[in-house]
Parts: structure tokens; C-alpha cells; sequence
């Protein structure tokens, strides 16, 4: 039997890798604050967590959007000033807003911190009298694509391949009145 077993296991499907179960951040207090290049290490390390897929962005891509003048970049962050969330928008001309990325550690998730940081962005962005945002959202991504159209969002288009995995994705719009 033991033999039949090592065969079915040699030729038959590869077990997929146990997801590593998540450890839940104790409860606390949440500010957000500007995020700047002093903070590239941090927040490098903890994009590559919300991201474990491929999709995070490399610390040259952080550190370019960091310098950009047309960047704004948001952190959240625990009493003890530790960096759990991030985002980052670039200002286009003409009245417009591309949210490059949003991302909340696993452990603090489930809090409505990524609500609170788009709202900051939002805030943000209408100060600046721009009345557009726009961003990207995996397909498969529905627990976020379920946040984005709660906040007001609305998918305008499908991009066939738009990750580098081949997964599509939606192009989703908000206005900012």
C-alpha cells in the first residue's frame, strides 16, 4: 500500500503550499500620516507583504513614486508608529488621479483602515480640486473590488492581461464632487 501511495504521489497533482494562517495585530489606535522616503525601507517590506503574489512594486518603483512631485503618499500607522498601511496616488493633469497603490498588512486587516486611507486620498485629492480617481483592481481581487464600489467606484472597463501573470483586471472610476 505504501508503494501504491509513493507512485500516486510521484505522477499524480502537486499538493498546493500551505498558506501560512495570519496572525491578528492586537487592537490599537490607527493616524495617518504623510509618507515620505524616510520611511522607502518600511514600507518596501511591508508592500511585499500585502503583495506575496508578484504584485508588489520593487523599492526602485517605492523610491521613484516617492520623488515625484506629483506623488502624494500616505502611511498608516500603530501608537507605537509602526507603518501597517500605505498608499500612493499620482496627480495627472487635467483634473485627474491614478490610485497606483493601496495595500494594509494581514495582520491589521478587517479594521476599516484601507477605507480610512482612501478616504484621506479622497480628501486629499479634492483639496486639490481634482475630480477623478482612477485605479486598477484584479479580477479575482472581490473582497477589494466590493470596497471600491461601496466608496463609490464603478467599473468602466475590463484590461485583458494587464498583470504579468495574465490575470485581467478592471479599470474602475470614481468621481470627486
Amino acid at each position: 500500500m505504501q508503494l501504491i501511495d509513493s507512485i500516486k504521489n510521484l505522477f499524480g497533482p502537486t499538493a498546493r503550499p500551505l498558506v501560512p494562517k495570519v496572525k491578528v495585530a492586537p487592537a490599537g489606535e490607527y493616524v495617518i500620516r504623510p509618507l515620505t522616503k524616510r520611511h522607502l525601507r518600511d514600507v518596501t517590506l511591508l508592500n511585499a507583504a500585502c503583495f506575496p503574489n508578484g504584485d508588489s512594486y520593487t523599492r526602485h518603483t517605492l523610491d521613484f513614486l516617492l520623488s515625484q512631485p506629483t506623488t502624494l503618499s500616505y502611511r498608516i500607522v500603530t501608537e507605537d508608529n509602526e507603518t501597517v498601511g500605505f498608499a500612493f496616488v499620482m496627480v495627472n493633469e487635467g483634473g485627474t488621479a491614478h490610485l497606483t497603490t493601496i495595500g494594509i498588512a494581514p495582520e491589521h486587516r478587517r479594521r476599516g483602515l484601507a477605507k480610512r486611507l482612501l478616504l484621506h486620498v479622497e480628501n486629499a485629492l479634492r483639496a486639490r480640486s481634482i475630480n477623478t480617481l482612477v485605479l486598477e483592481v484584479r479580477v479575482k481581487n472581490t473582497s477589494a473590488q466590493d470596497l471600491y464600489r461601496q466608496k463609490g467606484f464603478y467599473v468602466v472597463q475590463r484590461l485583458n492581461k494587464y498583470y504579468t501573470d495574465g490575470e485581467d483586471c478592471f479599470l474602475m472610476v470614481k468621481a470627486l464632487y
